[in-house]
């Protein structure tokens, strides 16, 4: 049997947990994590040189540097598994000057998220940029790993339930605290690394850039995840307690 507060704990934590797995989810797929603000394309000559650096970005080989420069100039666009620019229909600058923009994209390979990164973007000569390399990786890798957790979570909740028992709640708790963890991790490393590249990429005049939504989707769904393990561990114990108490108290 369990008490009408407990059970209203676990059904607030499983609310909150569903709303911040799918947080995360919507986070991790977008590629709203930074965005830039460019100036508006204006000459002959900037228009062949941001068509060349487009064609570059969209059929070209993989390259920090590259992609980097297209993102600067074409208000790019980037997230975890995708980077994105704006530009006309058919990038027809000059054709059509006020035509609506369209965002193009194309995404990271599993290969190229565990590409190294180089103190100079696109010199390989420059060496390995270890710090910069690990938090890519960190940030690809953490986001599975808290979604990883939550569905762990999830099954054995489930196989809980099925049968009747508060046991597994604690470890449930710290599986969701581990989680959130995971998740503010993943936004901390993403925030470090697009701060490291700043330092070696100067961005152009003109150019500005800010968090994206997808971001603070991410960012909030970390205290989603820490409250609901507050409110599991708090069942746990609270339970483990009380039941402890009616068994004293049976036996004296």
């Amino acid at each position: 049997m369990v008490d009408n507060r407990y059970a209203t704990a676990l059904v607030i934590a499983c609310v909150l947990s569903v709303l911040a797995t799918v947080y995360l989810s919507v986070a991790i797929g977008t590629q709203h994590w930074y965005q830039y603000s460019s100036p508006t394309v204006r000459g002959e000559a900037n228009v062949s040189e941001l068509r060349s650096l487009y064609e570059e970005f969209m059929s070209g080989e993989f390259d920090e540097k590259t992609y980097s420069d297209t993102l600067f100039r074409l208000n790019g666009t980037v997230g975890l598994w995708w980077r994105c620019v704006l530009v006309p229909p058919n990038a027809q600058w000059i054709k059509e000057p006020d035509a609506k923009m369209v965002l193009e994209c194309r995404n990271f390979t599993l290969l190229e998220q565990f590409t190294p990164k180089y103190k100079e973007p696109g010199n390989h000569n420059s060496g390995e940029d270890m710090l910069r390399t690990y938090l890519w990786r960190c940030q690809f890798l953490l986001p599975l790993t808290s979604l990883g957790l939550v569905v762990l979570a999830g099954l054995i909740g489930f196989c809980a339930c099925l049968c009747r028992t508060l046991t597994p709640t604690l470890g449930l708790g710290v599986l969701h605290l581990l989680a959130g963890l995971c998740t503010l991790a993943t936004v901390c490393c993403y925030l470090a690394g697009m701060d490291l590249l700043h330092r070696v990429s100067m961005l152009p005049d003109k150019v500005d850039g800010s968090l994206g939504w997808s971001l603070y989707l991410a960012l909030i769904s970390s205290p989603l995840h820490m409250m609901a393990a507050a409110l599991l561990v708090w069942a746990a114990r609270s339970h483990s307690q009380n039941y402890y108490r009616m068994t004293a108290y049976r036996v004296a």
